[in-house]
C-alpha cells in the first residue's frame, strides 16, 4: 500500500528537525502491529515490511501450518494452505497479506497520533542529549518567569528546538542578586536527568564549579592546563576561596588569575555580584597550604596532628579575628578548602601554653 503522506511527513521532520526516518518509522510499525492485534483477537505474529525507495508498506499475519487448527489466530490447516498457495508443508509458515482497504484504515488512524508521540519523544532524545554533553558547563539562560511565591526562577537555555526550561531553585542562587525576566544569566549545569515530562536540567549559580569554569573562560592559562585549580570552597554571594597551582615555575598563578590589573578576577566578581575571591597558591605541604589558605591573616606557625586532618594554627594576637574571619567565614572557607579541621589560637595562648 502506497503511504506518500506518511513518507513525507517523515523527510519533513527529518529536514526540519533532524529526527531520523528510520527512528519514526519502527514506531509507526510498532503502532500498526499493535492495532492489528487489537482489532483482530488471537493474532499474534504480524510484520510490516517497509521499503523506503519505493514508499510503500506491506502487512502480513504469519500463521503455521498444521494438520488441525486450534486456534486460527495463529495458524491454517495444511488442506486450506495447499487451496491457496499450492505446495506447503506441515510446520511450515505462510504470510498472508492484509487486505490493503483495511491496513489503510489502520494507518490512517493510528499513523498521525504516532507520529505526533514519536516527535516529542524524537525531540526529547535530541534535547537531553545535547545538553548531557554540557553536565559540569557553563550556560546562558534568559529568564523567563519568576515565581513570585517561591522564588524559583524559570530560563529559558539553548536556541532553536533544542532549547529547553531550566529551573533555578530559590536554593540555587545567590541570595544577593535579584533577577529580572528578559536578564540573561550564566549558569552550572550540576546534572541533566530524564523524566516523564521531558529532559531535566539541573542548573545553579551557588555551585563551586561555576567559578571554576569562570575562571577557566577569563583565564588563558587555566583554560590551557598551565595553571591548574586544586580545590575550591563557597559561599555563594560572600566569599570564595580558590587553589591554584603552576607546574610552571615561570608562571605566577595567582597573577595570572588575578591578571593586569585586577581584570581578570574583577570581571568573574562582577558576574557574581560583588563576590570576594580569595586566591591562593596550592602546595603539597600541608602547613603551607593551611598557611596560605587563612589569607589574608598572617600565620606564625602551623602545627599538625598525628593522627587524622586535624591543625592548631597560631596567629599574631592582633590578627586573631581576621584569620577567623566574621562569623568564622574565613577558618570554615580554610578547612573546606584544605579538607583540614583548623583550631585557631592567639600567638600569647601558645606562648603561655
Amino acid at each position: 500500500m502506497k503511504c506518500d503522506e506518511i513518507f513525507a511527513a517523515l523527510e519533513l521532520l527529518e529536514k526540519e528537525r533532524g529526527i531520523s526516518p528510520s527512528f519514526m518509522m519502527d514506531k509507526i510499525v510498532q503502532a500498526l502491529t499493535t492495532a492489528y492485534k487489537k482489532d483482530h483477537t488471537g493474532v499474534e505474529n504480524v510484520t510490516v515490511d517497509v521499503n523506503m525507495v519505493k514508499k510503500d508498506l506491506k502487512m502480513y499475519v504469519q500463521k503455521e501450518i498444521v494438520e488441525e487448527v486450534e486456534n486460527p489466530g495463529t495458524q491454517m490447516s495444511a488442506e486450506e494452505a495447499r487451496a491457496k498457495y499450492g505446495r506447503v508443508d506441515v510446520g511450515g509458515v505462510v504470510n498472508i497479506p492484509v487486505d490493503n482497504v483495511e491496513f489503510g484504515r489502520i494507518a490512517a488512524g493510528n499513523g498521525k497520533q504516532v507520529i505526533i508521540q514519536g516527535l516529542r519523544e524524537a525531540e526529547r532524545g535530541i534535547i537531553f542529549d545535547e545538553f548531557n554533553s554540557k553536565q559540569h558547563e557553563i550556560l546562558t539562560g534568559v529568564v523567563s518567569r519568576i515565581d513570585p511565591r517561591t522564588g524559583n526562577v524559570s530560563l529559558r537555555i539553548g536556541t532553536g528546538p533544542e532549547s529547553t526550561e531550566a529551573m533555578l531553585a530559590a536554593s540555587e542562587q545567590i541570595r544577593t542578586e535579584a533577577l529580572v525576566e528578559g536578564q540573561h544569566v550564566k549558569v552550572y549545569v550540576v546534572e541533566v536527568r530524564r523524566s516523564t515530562r521531558g529532559p531535566q536540567v539541573l542548573i545553579s549559580r551557588t555551585h563551586p564549579g561555576l567559578v571554576k569554569r569562570l575562571f577557566e573562560l577569563e583565564v588563558p592559562e587555566i583554560f590551557d592546563g598551565i595553571v591548574e585549580v586544586k580545590s575550591i570552597a563557597r559561599e555563594a554571594g560572600s566569599r570564595t576561596k580558590m587553589a591554584v597551582w603552576s607546574g610552571d615555575d615561570a608562571i605566577d598563578p595567582i597573577g595570572a588569575c588575578v591578571g593586569p590589573a585586577g581584570q581578570r578576577v574583577g570581571s568573574i566578581v562582577n558576574e557574581l555580584r560583588g563576590e570576594k575571591i580569595d586566591i591562593v597558591k596550592y602546595s603539597d605541604d600541608p602547613a603551607q597550604f593551611i598557611a596560605a589558605a587563612l589569607a589574608p591573616a598572617d600565620v606564625v606557625d602551623v602545627q599538625l596532628s598525628g593522627e587524622g586532618k586535624v591543625c592548631r594554627v597560631i596567629v599574631p594576637d592582633d590578627q586573631l579575628s581576621l584569620a577567623i574571619g566574621k562569623e568564622g567565614q574565613n577558618a570554615r572557607l580554610a578547612a573546606r578548602l584544605t579538607g583540614y579541621k583548623i583550631d585557631i589560637k592567639p600567638q600569647s595562648y601558645n606562648d603561655e601554653e
